[in-house]
């Protein structure tokens, strides 16, 4: 589907969900498009709702972009 909005992984899943490689929890990106491995340095995308934990799906990600891909963690509800 062209044009379709992304869908959105249901909150209670996510939190279940680890780095297949660290086995360490994992962050939703800003965009709500990957999960992210702080310490693999891994994200992970999620299409059409569904996470592919798959190292041969994940992208390295470098230090100066965890900033910029992660949503402010400091930041209180």
């Amino acid at each position: 589907m062209t044009g379709a909005a992304p869908q959105q992984v249901d909150r209670r899943t996510l939190e279940v969900l680890v780095c297949p490689l660290t086995k360490t929890r994992l962050t939703l990106s800003a965009d709500g498009t990957e999960l992210i491995s702080l310490a693999a340095h891994l994200a992970f995308p999620i299409r059409l709702g569904v996470p592919l934990l798959s190292l041969d799906e994940a992208r390295q990600i470098d230090p100066d972009e965890l900033g910029r891909t992660l949503p402010d963690l400091h930041d209180p509800d």
